[in-house]
């Protein structure tokens, strides 16, 4: 039976392609778009934070996906 999460695929090294490149630009470009309407929108306080947080995570997690290709096998 298969492993659900395969670390050799997992943590090896992925070259990205061209495409891969303008997606990752695409997400990157997206998220700071959000996180200066949260900056300029939003009062300071812990939940401002929180969502900045979150957000970086967001857009890390979708950069992973893209790496690993949509697969995590």
């Amino acid at each position: 039976m298969k492993p659900d999460f395969d670390p050799d695929y997992v943590f090896a090294h992925h070259e990205a392609t061209a495409e891969q490149i303008v997606q990752h630009d695409k997400v990157h470009k997206a998220a700071k778009a959000f996180a200066e309407a949260i900056l300029a929108n939003v009062p300071q306080c812990g939940d401002r934070n929180t969502s900045l947080r979150l957000l970086r995570e967001s857009a890390m997690m979708a950069n992973a996906a893209i790496a690993l290709r949509g697969r995590l096998m």
